[in-house]
């Protein structure tokens, strides 16, 4: 690593001003600076400065979400070996899921990064490291059967209009991996819902009898006169093991809530999230789903479910353990992030029971939310502002 280093610094002239690849200086500066800590100090001003930068902390969170990508990649073999109906080793499921999944990751983050490499030359800024943890997103929220051009359309979309044009990383207000989710959801929703988007085939698909429909949209397309049967491909039973364990179709990288919660132990220890974000959007799904369950109805399957039930099933685990926790697009004060975890939790079990046609409600309760995190917070600085005032006998 130090030979490399000297490389760099002997070249890193060439891309300073007056170089003679000053244009690609941002380039330069991304891939150095991921590598090293740069040297430079602040010039003037009162900085405090330590190791954990905006690079680390995209790793960690990368680091935090391997348990669920990696498990997702065996259970994208596993799937496809029970739609085929050719039992496969743990080996082979996941050589199969990582070929599946690794094309949509790639195009991912060239898609995301190159355009994110054009901004930063055109402003003359540095290369953030934000779409490090995105482009992982985007492709683990997604059925593994999404065609790549689609994928690449729905990020460059995303990265343009969600972020971009807002100033970049730090500046958006909306979650970038959501943005593209919902962009591909209302652009091509023969693609991103069904009985055959979340199971891959390997091109085959005429396989006879099989239904590879998430549980969610098992119950979205259920008789209203019966009660919920959910099954997985093979057509056996999901059991609340199956549910936890991850074992069923869906969004490759939020089927396992034993792996999201792995991740989120890491996100804790390492300070990376809210724990208040998470604990309200918990209690908010919980409190919600024993009231619909309390008064469920056959007209709306999804209400039949146990607690246990919504909370593993869909992306509700996923969605309040990395997406809502975003920084950058969540409430900032105390206060304001109790509000808006609890809003997202319970208005992800809303739009899950009572609306058939959209079965998943986690990514628009998120969605919804980072609209008014800046309003949620605007009140409460300005409700604290009051109370002090009256407290110190001041009229505002």
């Amino acid at each position: 690593m130090k030979r490399l280093k000297k490389q760099l610094d002997k070249i890193k002239p060439q891309f300073e001003k007056g170089g003679r690849f000053q244009k690609l200086h941002s380039v330069f500066d991304g891939f150095y600076t991921f590598l090293y800590t740069p040297n430079e100090t602040s010039a003037s001003g009162v900085h405090i400065h330590d190791a954990n930068d905006s690079k680390r902390t995209m790793i960690t969170v990368i680091m935090a979400l391997l348990p669920c990508c990696l498990f997702g990649m065996w259970n994208i073999g596993y799937q496809h070996s029970l739609a085929v109906g050719i039992p496969e080793g743990i080996f082979q499921n996941f050589i199969y899921g990582l070929w599946a999944a690794l094309p949509n990751i790639l195009v991912a983050y060239i898609v995301g990064l190159g355009i994110e490499f054009i901004f930063a030359q055109l402003r003359g800024h540095e290369i953030q490291e934000g779409f490090l943890v995105s482009g992982l997103l985007i492709p683990m929220i997604c059925p593994v059967e999404t065609p790549a051009w689609m994928l690449a359309v729905a990020t460059a979309f995303a990265v343009i209009f969600a972020k971009e044009v807002f100033g970049g990383t730090g500046y958006n207000f909306l979650n970038v991996a959501l943005v593209t989710r919902a962009f591909l959801f209302f652009a091509y929703p023969t693609k991103m819902s069904g009985d055959a988007v979340f199971v891959s085939l390997g091109g085959d698909k005429a396989i006879d009898a099989f239904s590879g429909a998430t549980p969610l949209g098992q119950l979205a397309s259920a008789a209203s006169d019966s009660a919920p049967q959910l099954t997985d491909v093979a057509g056996l039973p999901l059991t609340l093991s199956d549910m936890f364990w991850g074992f069923m179709p869906g969004s490759w990288g939020e089927t396992s809530t034993f792996c999201i919660l792995i991740g989120a132990v890491i996100l804790l220890a390492t300070g990376m999230a809210s724990w208040r974000i998470m604990l309200s959007a918990l209690i908010g799904g919980v409190a919600m789903s024993a009231l619909v369950h309390n008064f469920a109805t056959p007209l709306y399957p999804a209400t039949m479910l146990g607690i246990p039930e919504q909370l593993c099933l869909g992306g509700f685990m996923f969605a309040i353990v990395f997406m809502a926790t975003d920084p950058v697009t969540a409430c900032r004060t105390n206060v304001g992030k109790w509000i808006y975890g609890f809003l997202i939790g319970t208005m992800a079990i809303i739009i899950r029971c009572f609306n058939t046609g959209f079965p998943e409600g986690a990514m628009l309760s998120v969605l919804l939310m980072n609209c008014f995190a800046p309003l949620i917070d605007y009140c409460v600085v300005n409700s604290n502002i009051k109370r002090r005032l009256s407290r110190a006998g001041i009229k505002s």
